[in-house]
């Protein structure tokens, strides 16, 4: 299963060139780009762990990349990576784009596990397969 969360979801992983690029485009908007990780991407955990601090006032893509390549020696193939760049101009930081730089080689998937409630009332919820294993032996 693949998992489609972010911008580029449904399209094949992005290489470098493209990444850089998408970079380049969120820092002519003046846009902040910070990078995330995550071993449990469950739909609804919109809090993954920051890799570094948010990149403010940056001017050259190369940054972000040296940062992305940094967080790949450290959680690559075993973690999902996900980029994303936030627009300030409102006075509040508003999401701009958010995608999935990187992702375990074997992505496990999701189960729907069903509960029956009062009355005829039918409840599912999404589980990660991967949220089996303990956290940090997930890939």
């Amino acid at each position: 299963m693949r998992l489609t969360q972010g911008t580029f979801s449904f399209l094949p992983d992005l290489t470098d060139a493209q990444i850089g690029a998408q970079v380049a485009y969120c820092l002519r908007n003046g846009w902040a780009v910070n990078l995330e990780f995550a071993d449990d991407p469950h739909p609804r955990n919109t809090y993954w762990e920051m890799w570094g601090q948010p990149m403010f006032d940056l001017k050259d893509p190369a940054a972000v990349m040296y940062e992305l390549a940094a967080c790949r020696k450290v959680h690559g193939g075993r973690a999902y990576i996900r980029l994303s760049a936030f627009d300030a101009t409102a006075g509040w930081e508003s999401l701009r784009l958010s995608f999935i730089t990187d992702r375990p080689a074997e992505e496990p998937g999701f189960g729907l596990e069903r509960q029956e409630a009062g009355g005829r009332n039918i409840r599912y919820t999404a589980r990660s397969y991967a949220a089996n294993k303990p956290v940090g032996e997930r890939y």
